[in-house]
């Protein structure tokens, strides 16, 4: 398993067949969804889509993107892409980093190079790491998947074969948000001898989609035994999050068909995710530039991996989470999170958010070792508040060494 150099080359063929689709869009009548109560607003993705057909300049990203060093090597015949930064400092520790849905490798931009060379970015050279972040089985260049089934445990075996056996790492470190945090959780669980610890943003359940509600992750996050006015608070908030979940985990491969056909749905279906889940205060472009809104969308196009990455949520309700060993806490290794403000629970400040889940028994989960929060950022923090994760990964592993 020898990683070959790997290059982003789009063809001229597919990009003048996205501009054709986007411009042959039969558009929908939208009655009365100004202010988005009926999902993403028409107007708003007019424009976007208008941009990305003919002001998007895709050639300047790709050059932009193949600045980093890429690779591919196929790992149980998955096909793995991955980035790799080399460490600058006296001693560089390995260090992944996974991303979620609908995020992408991109995501990682604006820290992978801070966190290889700390010296050059303000930062201390014995904090330095070597940097991989791969993007996940069957999203973007890790596809085509060859075969069902693969979920983030699946993800987490073939990250320690990467990371040990393709790489050659004796012991290394990981970080994570979105399924990456539940991909670096099971890490830090079935594997934690390997590792010198994890660190995620937020804490995502191993066995959140355990249970007889599957589809609905409401019953995991909002507890019956919650006070009833608390518990309506919270529900309202969780409106943004239900209906992927829902629809992914159920039937998948019937809307990959809509999906896989339609650029400008796909965009809807993704970006919407962005504008609700990102600190945005329902102006998406506030946090997002419109250019990384398309970059993001333009990934899962030109890879035809938007049915592989939406089955992700299908393999884990069809695979139900079972832990590979009995010990407390189930996450052994040493543990730093990260808590943004654009997600703390009703109620819940900056300044209480850490004592908010240290009283919860989500806590006991893992093998706590550095706990932050920070007023800004959403779901996709390490584009949001990158200086926040860089902070909190150096400060996680600085003791770990």
């Amino acid at each position: 398993m020898k990683p070959e150099p790997f290059e982003i080359r789009v063809s001229d063929d597919t990009l003048d067949d996205l501009r054709r689709r986007i411009e042959s869009m039969r558009w929908p009548v939208e009655l009365g969804n100004e202010d988005w109560n009926y999902g993403f607003n028409g107007e708003y993705l007019k424009s976007l889509a208008e941009t990305w057909a003919h002001d998007y300049d895709w050639r300047r990203i790709e050059k932009e993107i193949n600045r980093f060093d890429h690779y591919r090597v196929k790992i149980d015949d998955v096909p793995v892409h991955f980035i790799r930064e080399p460490g600058v400092g006296p001693r560089p520790i390995p260090l992944i980093i996974s991303h979620g849905w609908p995020s992408t490798f991109w995501d990682m931009e604006k820290i992978i190079r801070p966190l290889a060379d700390p010296g050059a970015h303000g930062g201390d050279p014995d904090d330095a790491f070597e940097v991989i972040v791969p993007s996940l089985p069957g999203f973007i260049f890790s596809s085509p998947l060859p075969r069902a089934g693969i979920d983030s445990v699946v993800t987490a075996d073939l990250w320690q074969q990467l990371m040990t056996e393709v790489l050659g790492f004796e012991r290394y470190a990981a970080s994570g948000g979105d399924w990456g945090s539940r991909v670096t959780a099971e890490l830090g669980h079935k594997y934690a001898p390997s590792l010198y610890g994890i660190h995620t943003l937020g804490a995502t359940p191993l066995d959140l989609f355990n249970g007889e509600r599957w589809w609905d992750i409401t019953h995991r996050l909002v507890p019956d035994t919650i006070p009833a006015d608390r518990r309506r608070e919270i529900l309202q908030g969780l409106t943004h999050v239900i209906s992927h979940v829902a629809v992914q985990t159920v039937e998948p491969q019937t809307l990959a068909y809509a999906m896989h056909d339609s650029p400008v749905g796909q965009l809807a279906w993704i970006a919407q995710r962005w504008r609700d889940w990102g600190h945005t205060r329902g102006d998406i472009e506030s946090v997002f530039p419109r250019e990384q809104i398309l970059t993001t969308a333009m990934l899962y196009w030109i890879s035809e991996s938007f049915v592989t990455s939406v089955r992700y949520y299908g393999e884990a309700v069809r695979h139900p989470w079972r832990p590979a060993h009995d010990r407390t806490p189930r996450v052994e290794a040493p543990t730093g999170i990260t808590f943004l403000g654009g997600e703390n629970p009703p109620g819940v400040t900056t300044e209480t958010r850490v004592d908010a889940f240290l009283a919860t028994s989500a806590a006991g989960d893992y093998n706590l070792h550095y706990l932050n929060a920070h007023d800004f950022g959403g779901h996709f923090g390490y584009y949001e508040n990158p200086e926040a994760c860089i902070e909190d990964i150096r400060a996680t592993f600085r003791g770990l060494r």
